[in-house]
Order: C-alpha cells, then sequence, then structure tokens
C-alpha cells in the first residue's frame, strides 16, 4: 500500500523531470519509511540532482505521503 502511494506520488513529479531529459525510479522502501529512488536520464549525471531529490523529490513526497521519513539513491 505505501509503495503504491509513493509510486503514485512520484507519478505528479515525473513530467517535470522528464521535461529536462530525466526520471526518477522507485527501488526500495523501507518499513521505517525511508524511499531509495535512483535518478536516471540526464538526472543522472547532473551536478543539482541532489538538490532535486532533496528539494524537489523528498519534500512533494513527504507532503503527499506523510510515512515517508527521507529520500535517498
Amino acid at each position: 500500500m505505501l509503495r503504491e502511494k509513493i509510486e503514485k506520488a512520484l507519478e505528479a513529479i515525473r513530467p517535470s523531470l522528464q521535461a529536462d531529459g530525466g526520471d526518477v525510479e522507485l527501488l526500495e522502501v523501507s518499513d521505517d519509511g525511508a524511499v531509495r529512488v535512483s535518478m536516471t536520464g540526464a538526472c543522472g549525471g547532473c551536478p543539482m540532482s541532489q538538490m532535486t531529490l532533496t528539494m524537489g523529490i523528498e519534500r512533494t513526497l513527504k507532503r503527499l505521503v506523510p510515512e515517508v521519513t527521507r529520500v535517498y539513491t
């Protein structure tokens, strides 16, 4: 159930990433709400990807899915 909520939230984020040639892939969700993702495409090698991860993806996931405790790669 939690994984499905996170996937749905990521669908809201994807258009912004894809507009710049990147994407995000959900790899793992731990029991404590930690979410591991992979930044793909242009996001994978972008020097700003850590800021995108923290300020964009993590912030949005925590807002849409309160069970999320942190997001990491």
